[in-house]
């Protein structure tokens, strides 16, 4: 069977898939004239940043794309490396169609879930689901297709190897890390910062409700939703989709190739074909309780998965029980991202103790709180990090007791936490396009009923955009360590001799990698501050300036605040973003190959360790703010609220702009080494 053309198959059937929901979304009705005015500015919000995202792109892989094709072309021949810089500019374009056609998507779906939320939870439901949904299955599915066109061709039209057609295809993975970069970078920054500003001035300075209309920020605060958690978080999922599946191809390759190379594209495969069935049967799971629904659609698909997951791994033709040592491993991946999603629904949910001892402490101020949730934070990582050690040591040891080479069972266990991610992407989603509904509906004062479906969406939203972020470092964590084997076998780096970690270079390279993760965090964090400042001024201008805003007789100037953050994220992503590429190259040229294994196992350990911490610290705080605004100690407008608002303000660049960015910036620097393998075989022969 050419697995080639049935992955290729599978990814255009989702793609056809996402266009029909697509389809069954936007034919439901808007709703008033309010509620369409508020969309419409949302909208144009959300596609004036793509665009000029989009722009500045371009740009960058303007510059990038020749780089890569020169200097591959001098060390494996002008055909191949055009071949890998043609595969990097379609990997970031078919990356930017699926955000594009995503975003668009969750931009009408959030008026047409505010307007059936008049009819009541179950009508809501659906729509805000399959609107997410688009995202999931249009990013997967074109990411599943390039990736099999672009190793067909290789093999059959260009007569390439192996190893030679797998190693193109690190090109399609570097362009959509590239995309996954600017998108969760720039998209963070500009969430945060009309959070921030929002919140800053609505509810701590003037005392009005969240989503007022008449809170100049409130346009871009909606706006920020769609950029950074559904086409930022989109992409950085399948960032590290896309980065396993090759990393274990490769390897696959080196180790014997045949049905090696193309299993990892098997496996992904079945995770599609299941997930495209999870999502569909979300809606008939549920039965008034949006968790309920969602979770038996991700326990339904992960069902499917293993059934298929055990005929394909069967009857691959692997000799004696080899298959076992595919199929094991790749559960055990599967399991330790379930394990990671619970371990950050505990850490965050609202009626979890971690979560009531933080808004608790908010009663005896900002700082106890903040304290407070940054131990929190602190602890979360203490299971998660046990997780990803469990699952590495099953997937190694699984994989070596059935003859599999242990560097491809963590390759694989790494595929199959990854292959249902179409159905994590369609809940992620889901939780925008509720925060947005909830916003409308508000807006468009729709009444109390419909208010409370909002909410009820809103909540169940918050912990599955809780649970994504969590789910998405672990994946990222067995991502990496199946690049780093890989980058291990490109440039004949003999794993089973060790790394000497008393040279000097190594030492040089570990440190420099784990100064990494927590430099790009800062960048970002500090351009959420700068940016939000500058936002800041302009609503408190607003409200000096413009006679009768307060009283709600005068119409804000939204579209200022949504310059603001757009310029601003824009102008603040590309220097961080440029030293995740170019830092690895410096070391790379100065320090050698070893020393870049060393920067690369130093940036993994404090990325994930970072990541963990920011992402659930972050989550802790917001939903201690939501514990405290449902009335306990002394709800809205009491001391308690405003020291867990000032808690929420810090954790909002902790949870939605640095954690998140630091999964992409780690698989880039990853990639960087692959991707220039050949020139540091030449350089450090």
């Amino acid at each position: 069977m050419m697995w080639e053309f049935v992955a290729a198959g599978a990814g255009l059937v989702s793609i056809l898939f996402a266009l029909y929901l697509y389809r069954q979304v936007t034919r439901r009705a808007g709703g008033t004239d309010r509620m369409l005015d508020v969309a419409k500015a949302i909208q144009d919000g959300a596609s004036a940043y793509l665009r000029r995202q989009n722009v500045t792109l371009l740009a960058f892989l303007g510059i990038v794309a020749p780089v890569i094709g020169i200097l591959v072309g001098v060390t494996q021949g002008a055909e191949h490396g055009v071949a890998i810089a043609v595969a990097y500019l379609l990997g970031a374009g078919c990356s930017t169609l699926a955000a594009s056609l995503g975003m668009t998507a969750a931009v009408r779906a959030n008026v047409r879930t505010a307007n059936a939320a008049r009819e009541g939870l179950t009508a809501a439901f659906p729509v805000a689901y399959y609107g997410g949904a688009v995202m999931g299955l249009a990013i997967v599915g074109l990411s599943l297709f390039g990736i099999s066109l672009i190793y067909y061709l290789g093999r059959t039209a260009l007569g390439w190897t192996e190893m030679d057609a797998a190693q193109v295809t690190l090109g399609f993975s570097f362009g959509a890390s590239a995309f996954a970069l600017f998108a969760k970078a720039g998209g963070g920054i500009y969430t945060k910062t009309a959070d921030i500003s929002a919140d800053l001035v609505g509810k701590v300075e003037l005392g009005i409700p969240e989503d007022d209309p008449r809170n100049p920020a409130v346009v871009a605060d909606n706006v920020g939703d769609n950029v950074g958690d559904v086409a930022g978080m989109g992409a950085d999922l399948v960032d590290s989709y896309i980065a396993a599946i090759v990393a274990a191809m490769i390897l696959g390759a080196e180790l014997g190739g045949g049905v090696f190379t193309l299993l990892p594209l098997m496996i992904a495969t079945v995770g599609l074909v299941a997930s495209i069935a999870g999502v569909f049967m979300v809606r008939f799971l549920m039965r008034g309780n949006p968790g309920a629904a969602l979770n038996g659609g991700l326990f339904a698909t992960s069902g499917l998965f293993l059934v298929l997951l055990f005929a394909v791994t069967y009857t691959a033709g692997l000799p004696g029980q080899e298959w076992l040592g595919v199929f094991l491993p790749t559960l055990a991946g599967l399991g330790a991202g379930i394990v990671i999603g619970m371990t950050t629904d505990y850490f965050t949910s609202i009626d979890r103790r971690p979560t009531l001892n933080t808004a608790e402490a908010a009663t005896k101020g900002a700082a106890i709180n903040i304290m407070t949730g940054f131990s929190y934070g602190l602890l979360s990582i203490v299971p998660s990090i046990l997780g990803i050690c469990i699952a590495t040591f099953a997937s190694w040891t699984l994989a070596e007791m059935f003859g599999v080479n242990p560097f491809y069972g963590i390759a694989v266990s790494a595929v199959g936490m990854l292959s249902i991610v179409a159905t994590i992407i369609s809940s992620d989603a889901f939780g925008p396009i509720s925060d947005n509904a909830r916003g409308i509906a508000e807006q468009g004062d729709l009444g109390p009923d419909a208010l409370a479906v909002a909410d009820a969406l809103d909540a169940q939203g918050n912990t599955s955009k809780a649970v994504t972020k969590g789910f998405a470092i672990g994946a990222a964590a067995l991502t990496v360590l199946a690049m780093f084997a890989a980058y291990t076998h490109l440039v004949d780096i003999d794993l089973a001799q060790g790394i000497n970690l008393i040279s000097y270079p190594v030492i040089i390279g570990l440190f420099l990698g784990a100064m990494m993760p927590p430099l790009f965090s800062a960048l970002l964090i500090l351009a959420v501050g700068r940016n939000a400042g500058r936002m800041v001024e302009e609503v408190r201008r607003q409200f000096r300036e413009i006679p009768g805003l307060i009283e709600g007789k005068a119409k804000p100037d939204y579209k200022t605040c949504v310059d603001i953050a757009t310029r601003g994220a824009l102008r603040e992503l590309l220097f961080p973003c440029s030293l995740a590429i170019l830092v690895p190259v410096v070391v790379m040229l100065l320090l050698g190959k070893e020393a870049l294994a060393g920067f690369l196992a130093g940036s993994i350990l404090t990325g994930i360790i970072f990541a963990l911490f920011m992402a659930n610290a972050g989550g802790a705080w917001d939903n201690a703010k939501k514990y405290v605004e449902t009335g306990a100690y002394g709800g809205k407008g009491s001391e308690a609220h405003k020291a867990a608002v000032t808690g929420d303000t810090v954790g909002d660049p902790f949870k939605d702009t640095a954690g998140p960015s630091l999964n992409t910036m780690i698989t880039v620097m990853s990639l960087v080494a692959e991707v220039f393998a050949p020139v540091i075989l030449l350089l450090w022969a």
